[in-house]
């Protein structure tokens, strides 16, 4: 501190290391103060913009299931050693922990190993700036949403893949699909499926690497999940000629525990940027009956 308040930078960034070193965390709090922490067992990265792009990385595997962790330590414990349990030898899980919340990101270093790809961030980040990070930074051929509150119980991944695999045209494959309601002018969805359907949700989203870059990822302005997997469902449909979204069958081998998302976010900010999103989709896609799947 006493560096720090002469304006000796120098010297307070050589303490920072040895402290650093000797295996602790100095971490600046408000009025000038510090915190001192036990240093974590893997890196910390300062923002979801030091992870590696991998864009134009040929694919290396078959598919990765991707999880955005920000708190809830036994959910993560739950969602991970589930899907490693279900899943085989070619699909990665891939982790983005921002700030170790009530060590969550600790809890997802538990389960370290060859198939386990973990990145840590010292903070927060919205919701597209995330999954965009680990878009980028995957080399599947396939890419997959999975919220923390899905749990397999089974192998739910395979029949989405699969579903891939059969048709060059089905860029995307998930859990639960939703219908736009034309008739309600388009302010809301219904739940639709199995079969083609206009959006996934992205409680369990499986799609192909290619065409979600292609497509750019989710919009950055979605800080909050809620409408944006449903926004980037019609952006995949537009980015890709012929683009075809699919539930392949009704049942899958997984279960929904506490949506943490929905339930235990701040209600104010959720509905606030919910409606954003929701907003934001009916000026762009509202009308486009082209991007819309067969009706019966």
């Amino acid at each position: 501190m006493q560096a720090r308040a002469d304006r000796d930078f120098v010297a307070a960034d050589r303490l920072r290391d040895e402290i650093a070193d000797a295996g602790w965390v100095v971490a600046d709090v408000a009025g000038g103060t510090f915190t001192l922490s036990e240093k974590p067992p893997y890196d910390v990265l300062a923002s979801v913009r030091e992870l590696p792009d991998n864009s134009d990385v040929a694919d290396t595997h078959r598919a990765t299931v991707s999880l955005v962790v920000d708190g809830w330590p036994d959910d993560v414990r739950t969602c991970v050693g589930a899907l490693l349990a279900h899943t085989d030898a070619d699909v990665v899980v891939q982790i983005l922990d921002l700030g170790n919340i009530d060590g969550a990101g600790s809890a997802a270093h538990e389960f370290a190993g060859a198939r386990l790809h973990e990145w840590h961030v010292a903070g927060a980040a919205g919701w597209s700036d995330a999954r965009l990070a680990l878009l980028k930074a995957d080399t599947a051929r396939i890419h997959v949403w999975c919220d923390l509150s899905t749990v397999f119980t089974g192998d739910a991944l395979t029949p989405l893949l699969a579903a891939i695999d059969s048709d060059e045209r089905v860029v995307a494959a998930g859990w639960r699909g939703v219908n736009v309601d034309v008739d309600d002018q388009w302010r809301s969805f219904v739940e639709a499926g199995p079969g083609e359907v206009d959006a996934l949700l992205g409680y369990l989203f499986a799609m192909r690497r290619s065409a979600a870059l292609a497509a750019g990822g989710p919009h950055p302005k979605a800080r909050f999940y809620r409408n944006a997997d449903m926004e980037f469902s019609f952006t995949l449909r537009e980015a890709v000629s012929g683009a075809r979204l699919v539930v392949p069958t009704a049942d899958l081998p997984c279960r929904q525990d506490r949506h943490r998302g929905y339930h235990d976010s701040d209600p104010a900010y959720r509905d606030k940027e919910s409606a954003r999103t929701y907003q934001r989709f009916l000026q762009r896609y509202r009308g486009r009956t082209e991007l819309l799947a067969p009706r019966a």
